[in-house]
């Protein structure tokens, strides 16, 4: 449970300074992923979700987590 919380307060951090940091670029980018595709969009998404699968089991399997 302390691993589940510690990862969804690096997700904060990570997904929010962006924000933060360039919010004049993040609208015009948010405008400009708005425009495309939904197909496009959840390509990316199943991408993403791959790469970030095929990281934990990388990363549980090299003893990299514990």
């Amino acid at each position: 449970m302390k691993l589940l919380l510690l990862l969804g307060g690096l997700l904060l951090i990570v997904e929010g300074l962006p924000y933060l940091t360039f919010p004049e670029a993040m609208k015009k980018w948010l405008a400009e992923v708005a425009g495309v595709d939904n197909g496009k969009l959840r390509l990316i998404g199943l991408i993403s979700v791959i790469v970030g699968f095929a990281i934990l089991l990388a990363a549980r399997q090299g003893g990299w987590l514990g």
